[in-house]
């Protein structure tokens, strides 16, 4: 059976996580994207086809030519709706398209969930090139939130306390993306959250959720992620009923809202497994075969009643972040080691030697560290051992 899958640049998801499970699984697997080279590269045994995968047109055309296809699968944000599109084409199984679209537009998002009665949050949508003096007259509340109306990781998404810097703040995004559409919404109050479902369209699973640790404002740069096993079942019950009003509920689902004084808000819904090496722990602490699970929902395999997952298994997912525009010029090198039964396996993500802005998103990463176990207390001095001893120089 073959299966083709759309990517973008190359991530830890698709190179440690969904290709081996592929090949665990006995598929063929075709990546298509438009950076061949580079997944080649990483994925040196696996056949790359170019492809314009933001174009779901252009995908069909490749597989029809290709191939035929057992499924269709992405884990990137950004090709969920043209994936979804052409499993549709051929009669696969795979994500209803509106329902991808909803969760990638985060304007469409909110007016859906407003229209279904799910939720409502004060928001205004501003065109590319339009005059960001235009979202001022929306009568939103500060102070405010605004970002790319399809982001993902944070990037450019800036609070505003007044007029003027919502103003200042969509043009700056606009001088840095002067293609994109913008959002601008009321800031919601609340402890931030993820919950991790998987599902295979008619039964559910919540995996768990991250208790998410972000930045000082005014960006919202996620520092840490720390494994919450068993969410609050009232809290659960919100969100999955605000995903049921979105129609998500097929494939894995990463989702992020805001706890204030026992209600939740969605934040964003990613219709794909959560990312930055959190999944990669997920599938460790819960002791399944997380990525098999995915790939298989979408081979049209129904999911287990019980995926077997333990329930005393804690983690956390720490990033080292550069705090200013320059060059590394020191940082620790990977490492995989135990202490008093925690495993810590830490990765670079930026290479020494190489000079880089300050972006104040996720692409400020500079390592990664991912520590699991089952005694929470002797999981964070380790972790906190970690950072207190290794260190990160940049040079201006």
């Amino acid at each position: 059976m073959r299966m083709y899958l759309l990517a973008l640049n190359p991530t830890d998801s698709v190179t440690e996580g969904f290709l081996p499970a592929a090949a665990r699984l006995g598929l063929d697997i075709t990546v298509l994207t438009d950076q061949p080279e580079a997944h080649r590269r990483t994925s040196p045994g696996t056949e790359v086809l170019e492809c314009d995968v933001h174009d779901f047109r252009a995908v069909i055309t490749r597989i029809a030519t290709h191939h035929p296809a057992a499924a269709v699968f992405t884990n990137s944000d950004h090709l969920q709706t043209q994936a979804a599109l052409a499993a549709d084409y051929f009669g696969l199984p795979g994500k209803d398209w509106r329902a991808a679209l909803r969760a990638k537009n985060k304007a469409e998002m909110r007016r859906h969930l407003a229209a279904a009665g799910a939720d409502t949050v004060r928001s205004a949508e501003l065109a590319p090139g339009q005059d960001p003096a235009a979202l001022t007259a929306a009568g939103l509340p500060y102070p405010c939130v605004v970002k790319p109306r399809e982001g993902v990781a944070s990037e450019d998404v800036m609070l505003a306390n007044t007029p003027d810097e919502l103003i200042a703040r969509a043009a700056e995004i606009q001088a840095r993306r002067p293609q994109a559409a913008l959002v601008a919404e009321e800031f919601l109050a609340g402890e931030l959250y993820t919950l991790e479902t998987l599902g295979d369209g008619r039964r559910r699973h919540v995996l768990g959720g991250f208790h998410t640790t972000v930045s000082a404002p005014p960006a919202f740069i996620e520092e840490r992620h720390d494994f919450v096993a068993v969410p609050p079942e009232p809290v659960v019950a919100q969100v999955l009923a605000q995903l049921d009003a979105l129609g998500v509920g097929f494939g894995a689902c990463h989702t992020e809202f805001v706890v204030h004084e026992g209600r939740a808000r969605l934040i964003e819904v990613n219709y794909r497994v959560i990312g930055d090496q959190c999944d990669l722990l997920l599938a460790q602490v819960l002791g399944i075969e997380l990525f098999e699970h995915i790939l298989r929902t979408h081979l049209g395999e129904p999911l287990p009643a019980d995926l077997g997952a333990r329930q005393d298994g804690a983690g956390r997912v720490e990033y080292a972040l550069a705090d200013r525009a320059g060059t590394l010029t020191a940082a620790p090198a990977a490492t995989d080691r135990e202490e008093d039964g925690v495993r810590l396996r830490y990765r670079p993500m930026r290479a020494t030697g190489t000079e880089h802005p300050l972006y104040r998103t996720n692409r400020d990463y500079l390592g990664v560290l991912r520590a699991t176990g089952t005694d929470r207390q002797a999981l964070d001095r380790a972790a906190d051992g970690f950072f207190a001893t290794e260190r990160w120089e940049i040079t201006s």
